[in-house]
């Protein structure tokens, strides 16, 4: 097969997407990552890494990687891990010194891993993450940094030694049973981070997506306050966050009405959203322009109400 985007009994079967779930569950595709070209980034990280897998064994109904795949988004596992490491290595080299503490970092240089997956769930079928967590523990000029919605403790165990940044991403948990569908539960998230930041972790939060309905803010005052009481000191003085607000496509709203239309009646608002092409052409929507500073500033306030040490790295 020349692609994993092309298999015809997966991306080019539109029967496929009523087997939304069955197929992320037997169904595991390996290739090899042909462009190892890092890409500069600015808003999470200062450069995205080529990843190391592609799709996920969840299934979140508003991932951004199935857009273009079509009817399914099993895991795609890349073989060339040790390529994509040395890719990294050489990238961070030539870097040199970060020039000045910024938004993303004080002192490093960071690298989003995991781009198109969830590199937590890829570890407990490959050994690319333990590589991966390895390879920047001895970087001295940079950090891995990776999202996550799933709570795999065998990466406890990895010895980051600080040079990887986890960043569990939380939203209300009565949106989550929803839209976040075979993740890990949302106290389960929160319960880890002490745990992972004993373990030698950078740990921060995304707060992602935020889905606007009646009665956000009440579910996100909720939200804020479980964080607060589930984690200790430690993880309170290092602790920031990412805040990205929804965004939504057309063509995946199409497939997930076939396999999940209970999660388009929160995720597809064309009352509230506006279309927005994207850089490659897709239609996607967004909250409305005009609108949506004035919802984030309100969700700002509210997190430096209810969390005021928790500083905000990134908003989107």
């Amino acid at each position: 097969m020349r692609s994993h985007w092309t298999i015809p009994d997966l991306h080019g079967n539109a029967g496929s997407a009523e087997d939304w779930i069955r197929i992320k569950r037997s169904t595991l595709v390996l290739g090899v990552k042909k462009g190892l070209a890092l890409r500069p980034n600015g808003r999470s990280a200062h450069f995205i890494a080529p990843s190391t897998s592609n799709g996920c064994a969840m299934a979140c109904a508003y991932c951004y990687v199935p857009r273009r795949k079509g009817f399914a988004n099993p895991i795609t596992l890349f073989v060339n891990g040790e390529e994509i490491g040395r890719a990294i290595g050489r990238h961070a080299a030539a870097q040199g010194p970060l020039p000045a503490p910024d938004q993303i970092d004080p002192q490093a240089w960071v690298y989003d891993l995991g781009e198109n997956g969830d590199l937590s769930v890829d570890a407990l079928v490959c050994d690319a993450v333990r590589d991966l967590v390895a390879l920047f523990r001895d970087l001295p000029n940079a950090k891995g940094s990776f999202a996550t919605k799933f709570v795999n403790r065998d990466l406890l165990a990895y010895d980051p030694q600080g040079r990887t940044r986890i960043r569990f991403s939380l939203m209300p948990e009565r949106i989550a049973r929803i839209v976040d569908v075979r993740t890990s539960p949302m106290p389960e998230r929160i319960a880890a981070i002490d745990d992972f930041v004993r373990a030698g972790y950078e740990v921060h939060v995304n707060f992602s997506p935020v889905i606007l309905y009646e009665g956000w803010e009440a579910d996100w005052r909720d939200l804020f306050r479980a964080l607060d009481a589930g984690i200790g000191a430690a993880a309170r003085r290092q602790l920031k966050a990412e805040i990205i607000f929804l965004t939504h496509n057309a063509a995946l709203h199409a497939v997930n009405l076939r396999w999940h239309p209970k999660a388009e009646d929160l995720l597809w608002r064309p009352d509230i959203q506006e279309a927005k092409r994207s850089e490659g052409g897709q239609e996607n929507l967004r909250y409305r322009s005009g609108w949506k500073g004035r919802w984030l500033a309100r969700f700002r306030d509210l997190l430096a109400a209810e969390l005021p040490y928790c500083a905000v790295r990134y908003a989107f």
